[in-house]
């Protein structure tokens, strides 16, 4: 697995604090990017539900139409945002999350219409690298803490996100809850992938508790690194995101992270660091898959279902 990052790259995640005006969060976004940029970053990571509060009860408001791809502007300024930041900073853009309203079939009628958790990824000249649909909902029901379900109104994707950025190489996108299954992290870095980016919104209950450990974890388990961009937390939200954005490197060392507030987390990824930690510690070269299955050749999706 040697030589996956193919040269170093740096990383910006931006920690954004968005409210209920979409074209103010869209132009704060891209303020922040251009100024990752213009640090010296490459790859740009947005929050999960950036241009939106996130809720359950925003979804429907702020939901956007990405089928057929492109969408006009007056279907998804978000798209069309995110492709033009992408391209005036020239960067890799993981654009978080928006809230993607699917057209019904004509079988299906209106009532067939689906809500996602959606992150778009767009190159450095603004097209449209790939598409990740959160595959696990947020469904939880803490005692005490908080209960949340997204499965009220969104539905899931059904694929793995593997996105190639050219001059450096591969990279797992996947969204917030996500990172608790490491299935899709096993798949994409075992697919060559040298860094796992998860836009996310962890909470006050279950952000101090899992958050890093989550990112950690990841790092460790697939001797690659891992991003999580969260929004910035606003206390007169509903939802109060965790924030702490970070980035582990292969080891699991976590190299920055934010407090609560908005900030952009930069850090330098390097192949060498992948292969130093491959080679000190070769799980990769010790896995017994006679003994139990390999995911990452298992029955694993990497297109949306038509």
């Amino acid at each position: 697995m040697a030589g996956l990052l193919k040269k170093p790259v740096k990383i910006a995640l931006v920690q954004l604090a968005s409210g209920a005006d979409k074209p103010a969060n869209l132009t704060h976004a891209r303020a922040k990017v251009l100024e990752a940029s213009q640090a010296g970053a490459h790859m740009v990571v947005l929050p999960e539900c950036f241009n939106s509060p996130y809720g359950t009860s925003f979804f429907p408001t702020y939901a956007e139409t990405l089928i057929p791809s492109p969408p006009t502007k007056e279907q998804s300024p978000s798209f069309h945002a995110l492709s033009e930041m992408a391209k005036d900073a020239g960067v890799y853009l993981i654009g978080g999350s928006i809230p993607e309203r699917a057209p019904a079939s004509q079988e299906d009628g209106e009532a067939g219409a689906k809500l996602y958790n959606t992150s778009l990824t767009f190159g450095r000249k603004g097209e449209l690298l790939a598409t990740h649909r959160k595959v696990h909902l947020f469904d939880i029901d803490i005692p005490g803490g908080i209960t949340f379900r997204e499965s009220e109104v969104l539905s899931p994707g059904n694929k793995v996100t593997i996105v190639e950025l050219e001059e450096f190489g591969k990279v797992g996108v996947a969204i917030c809850y996500d990172v608790r299954f490491p299935e899709l992290a096993m798949v994409a870095s075992r697919k060559g992938a040298f860094a796992l980016v998860y836009p996310g919104a962890f909470n006050t209950t279950t952000g101090p508790l899992h958050w890093r450990l989550l990112g950690q974890g990841r790092a460790i388990d697939n001797q690659v690194y891992v991003a999580m961009c969260s929004p910035a937390r606003d206390e007169s939200a509903g939802y109060k995101a965790w924030g702490h954005s970070l980035v582990a490197d292969p080891m699991g060392k976590v190299m920055g992270e934010a407090g609560e507030g908005e900030d952009i987390i930069y850090a330098e990824l390097s192949g060498e660091e992948i292969e130093k930690t491959r080679k000190g510690i070769p799980v990769s070269s010790q896995r017994r898959f006679e003994v139990y299955p390999d995911v990452s050749e298992g029955k694993v999706k990497y297109e949306e279902d038509p």
